[in-house]
C-alpha cells in the first residue's frame, strides 16, 4: 500500500491543511491501494499565492522559450522512462484495462512533441508588414503568457488530460495550479514527482487532488487568470458562468455523444473491428467515443449482427490481466449510473441485442457493467442523446447519406465522429458535413498536430498543436515611430 501524506504546492512537498488521508480503493475488488492527502480551500489559497508570486516576480515567464522547451523535453523523457509504472498505476486506481493505459504512453509522447514543435515554430515577437505603405510606424506583435492558470481535469484519462493542459501552459510561460480528481491521487502524485525532477522553478506548478467544492474555490479565486477545464457539460456551464462574471480566459473540453456513420459501401468487418476501439476503449469512459452507430437500412441487420459478435467477444475482468478488454467502472455510483441507462433503454423500447443490466458473473465485488448493445434505437431516445460514459452502444438506422448526416448532427454535442466507406473521397465528403470538432475516416487515429475540441455543447476552445498553445497566450501589439 502506498502512503502519500504531502501535497505538491509550488514545486515543494508540504503538509496539507487537514491531515486526513483519502483511501484509494481498487474498482476491481475494493482492495486498499493507498492513502493520499487531499487539498482543501486553504491549500488552494497557498498554491494560487505561490503561482501568483512566481508569475509576477519569478523567472519563469521571463525565461527564454527555448529554456522552457528544454525543461518540458526533460520531463517527457522522465515520463517515458516510467511509462510502465504510470500505466499500471492508472489501471489499478481507474480500472482502465492495461492494454489501454500502456497504449496511451506513446500517445503522450506524440502529444508533447506536437506542442514542442508548435512552440519552436511560434514567432514569439514579430514585426508585421504594414497593409498601408504610407504609415510611418512599426507594428510589433508579441505573444505573452496569460498568468496563473487553474487547470481542472477529470478522472477517466488523467495523464492525457493533464498533459494537454500543462504542456502548452508551461511552454507559454504561465504558472499552473492543476486540480485533479481524488480517484487519480496515486497517478497524479507520480506526475508531481516527474515535474519536481525535471527542474521547474519554485511556485510554477502545484498538483492538488480535491473534491468538486474545492474545484469551485480554485476557479473562482481572484488570483487566477485563466481556467482550463475538461469534464461534463453540466460542470462546464457552471465554470463558464463564473469565468464570464469575472472575465477570466476560459477553455472547456466537455461531453460528447458522437456518431459513427457506416456507409452502404463500407467494409463491415473492418468497421466493426475499428469500432471495438473507437466506441468501447477505456471501458466506455471517454468523451470522444463513437457510441451512436448509424447503419444503412439495407445492411442494418448485418451490421447489428457483426457488432453483437464483437461486443460478446470482449473479455470483461481484472484490468491487470493482459487479455482483459473492459475493466470496471471507476466508482460504484458510476456503475449504477450506467446500469440505470441500460434499464432506461429497455424501457424506451430499444431492442436489447446483448448485455443488459446484470453484473457479470464472478465480478460482483467490483464496479462492473456488462457491455451492452441496443438496436432499433430512435435518435430521440435518451440513450441516443445523453452521454452514458460506459460500455453501451446504440445502433440507429438511416435511409441515405443526407439522413445519416441529419441524424449525426441531431445532437446537442459535437465533439467527435467517424465515417466508414470503401473510398476515402466519399467518406471525406460526408465528414465535411458533420458539425463536430474531430472526425476520423475509416478508423484513422486522432492527430495531435490538429486542433481538438468541440462544437455546440461539447466545449469552447481547442487543445493540441499550434491552436492549443495559442490558448495559453495573450497577444500584445506595440507600435513605434520610425
Amino acid at each position: 500500500m502506498i502512503i502519500r501524506d504531502r501535497l505538491f504546492v509550488g514545486g515543494r512537498w508540504v503538509a496539507p491543511n487537514t491531515p486526513n488521508l483519502l483511501d484509494i480503493r481498487s474498482p476491481h475488488d475494493q482492495s486498499l491501494l493507498g492513502r493520499v492527502a487531499q487539498a482543501g480551500d486553504a491549500d488552494v489559497d497557498r498554491a494560487v499565492e505561490a503561482a501568483r508570486e512566481a508569475f509576477d516576480h519569478g523567472p519563469w515567464p521571463r525565461t527564454e522559450p527555448a529554456e522552457r522547451q528544454e525543461i518540458i523535453r526533460r520531463w517527457n523523457k522522465l515520463r517515458e522512462a516510467r511509462a510502465d509504472e504510470i500505466a499500471a498505476t492508472i489501471s489499478a486506481e481507474n480500472g482502465s484495462a492495461g492494454w489501454f493505459t500502456r497504449m496511451g504512453q506513446p500517445f503522450l509522447t506524440r502529444q508533447v512533441n506536437a506542442y514542442l514543435r508548435a512552440a519552436e515554430e511560434l514567432r514569439w515577437e514579430e514585426i508585421v508588414e504594414p497593409s498601408d505603405p504610407s504609415v510611418s510606424f512599426d507594428t510589433i506583435v508579441r505573444r505573452e503568457a496569460i498568468g496563473v492558470v487553474a487547470a481542472v481535469i477529470p478522472w477517466n484519462s488523467p495523464f492525457s488530460a493533464a498533459t494537454a493542459k500543462l504542456t502548452p501552459a508551461l511552454l507559454a510561460g504561465n504558472t499552473v495550479v492543476l486540480k485533479v480528481s481524488p480517484e487519480n491521487s496515486l497517478s497524479m502524485m507520480l506526475l508531481a514527482d516527474l515535474f519536481a525532477e525535471a527542474g521547474l522553478p519554485d511556485g510554477v506548478l502545484s498538483i492538488l487532488p480535491a473534491d468538486r467544492e474545492t474545484s469551485e474555490h480554485l476557479i473562482s479565486h481572484p488570483g487566477v487568470d485563466k481556467i482550463a477545464f475538461t469534464g461534463s457539460t453540466r460542470a462546464g456551464r457552471r465554470i463558464a458562468s463564473i469565468a464570464g462574471e469575472q472575465l477570466k480566459r476560459v477553455s472547456l473540453e466537455l461531453g460528447g455523444k458522437s456518431a459513427a456513420i457506416i456507409l452502404e459501401d463500407a467494409d463491415v468487418p473492418a468497421a466493426v473491428a475499428g469500432l471495438r476501439f473507437g466506441s468501447l476503449a477505456n471501458n466506455g469512459e471517454a468523451c470522444i467515443l463513437q457510441t451512436r452507430i448509424l447503419a444503412p437500412r439495407g445492411r442494418y441487420e448485418e451490421i447489428v449482427g457483426a457488432l453483437k459478435e464483437m461486443v460478446e467477444s470482449l473479455k470483461v475482468g481484472d484490468p491487470a490481466e493482459p487479455d482483459t478488454f473492459v475493466g470496471p467502472m471507476i466508482r460504484a455510483d458510476q456503475q449504477q449510473r450506467v446500469i440505470s441507462y441500460i434499464e432506461l433503454g429497455i424501457a424506451e423500447g430499444a431492442r436489447l441485442v446483448t448485455g443488459g443490466p446484470r453484473i457479470p458473473v464472478g465480478l460482483e465485488r467490483g464496479n462492473y457493467v456488462t457491455p451492452t448493445l441496443f438496436a432499433d434505437v430512435d435518435n430521440g431516445m435518451r440513450v441516443a442523446q445523453e452521454e452514458i460514459f460506459g460500455p453501451v452502444l446504440v445502433v440507429i438506422a438511416y435511409d441515405d447519406e443526407d439522413d445519416a448526416v441529419r441524424i449525426a448532427n441531431d445532437s446537442e454535442y459535437g465533439l467527435s465522429g467517424g465515417v466508414w466507406s470503401a473510398t476515402d473521397e466519399r467518406a471525406l465528403a460526408v465528414a465535411r458535413r458533420l458539425r463536430t470538432g474531430t472526425v476520423t475516416v475509416n478508423g484513422s487515429p486522432m492527430s495531435f498536430d490538429g486542433p481538438f475540441g468541440g462544437f455546440k455543447a461539447s466545449g469552447i476552445g481547442r487543445e493540441y498543436g499550434k491552436l492549443g498553445l495559442a490558448g495559453y497566450l495573450e497577444n500584445k501589439t506595440v507600435t513605434r515611430n520610425h
